[in-house]
């Protein structure tokens, strides 16, 4: 049974367990890009930027933000652990649960974006979360959310495959129909509508996940977590050792563009941050350190960064 309130939810041990889940979660993921960077003959750190929202803010908590740039394999790598409560549930948060418009909210979770320097390799976002809510006397509602997606430049079917089946096994012992779910969720999610464009191949998204109670759905959101570096890391070893251009570096910039796009414009968790008062440093260590923008491009018709979008882009079954 969960706690009557918000604020015994982000004391208890049921929060607790979620917390020290995130923040190991965290350390192993910057442990392993660390190793990569080493193996690649790289110097570059990570910056560990520990911050705490002042007394009198709306917002809030503490978090851990972590973020390695210069990189031989990352040109920017930024994994954030956040931890926050507040008087009013922003209203990004309140789409599929207007009974709680108002509520106050406790809320933490672990989001990153690996920007790698090669173009050859694809850029990833993961995101795991709890937040709960309710209104002063009625029981608090918990509920979990996130997922990972990736974000190609350059097509290659294998890796698409790879990811998609490491996303289909981590969600697999929670129930045959999450897979397709979260995968169509993920792609009607991570769609540019102002462009008619998918950011990228997807994978698996879940929000407002509560239907299996607190224990399955923090069993299903380690799964995620824990899932991540066995989906990707595969994926950079095959590619951050091709060969590449000025071409494939101008196309990658590019497509970094839209990436800004969706996450200013559409993206949830951006939106999230911002409304309830969050720091703004940490909210955009998603963005990529260089991007570009073409006015109308056309590409070759058969070349590979045409076919990133009239083929490779299209919603399909991967696996």
């Amino acid at each position: 049974m969960l706690p009557t309130s918000v604020d015994q939810v982000s004391a208890g041990p049921q929060a607790q367990a979620v917390a020290s889940y995130l923040q190991a979660l965290q350390s192993s993921i910057t442990e392993a890009v660390l190793a990569l960077e080493r193996e690649a003959g790289s110097k570059a750190s990570f910056v560990a930027d520990p911050w705490q929202k002042p007394p009198g803010e709306k917002l809030q908590g503490q978090g851990l933000t972590k973020i390695l740039e210069g990189g031989a394999v990352f040109e920017r790598a930024g994994v954030g652990f956040s931890q926050v409560r507040g008087p009013q549930l922003p209203p990004s948060a309140t789409q599929h649960r207007p009974e709680l418009a108002g509520a106050p909210f406790t809320a933490m979770g672990v989001s990153l974006v690996f920007h790698p320097r090669n173009p050859y390799v694809p850029t990833v976002h993961m995101n795991v979360r709890m937040i709960a809510a309710g209104h002063p006397g009625q029981p608090a509602t918990c509920w979990f959310g996130g997922g990972m997606d990736l974000t190609p430049f350059y097509p290659f079917a294998e890796d698409a495959v790879h990811f998609h089946q490491t996303c289909h096994d981590a969600v697999a012992p929670f129930g045959a129909d999450l897979y397709p779910r979260f995968k169509q969720w993920c792609d009607s999610y991570f769609f540019l509508k102002h462009r008619q464009e998918a950011r990228g191949i997807g994978g698996i998204f879940f929000d407002d996940f509560s239907e299996q109670g607190f224990d399955g759905g923090f069993a299903m959101l380690q799964s995620v977590g824990d899932a991540f570096l066995q989906a990707y890391l595969p994926i950079v070893q095959r590619r951050k050792a091709l060969a590449y251009g000025e071409r494939e570096r101008e196309f990658q910039l590019y497509r970094r563009g839209r990436y800004v796009e969706f996450n200013l414009v559409w993206d949830r968790g951006t939106h999230f941050g911002l409304q309830s008062g969050g720091r703004t440093e940490s909210i955009l260590l998603s963005m990529p350190p260089l991007a570009s923008w073409s006015y109308q491009r056309q590409d070759p018709q058969g070349s590979p960064e045409e076919r990133l979008l009239s083929e490779f882009l299209q919603p399909r079954d991967w696996i």
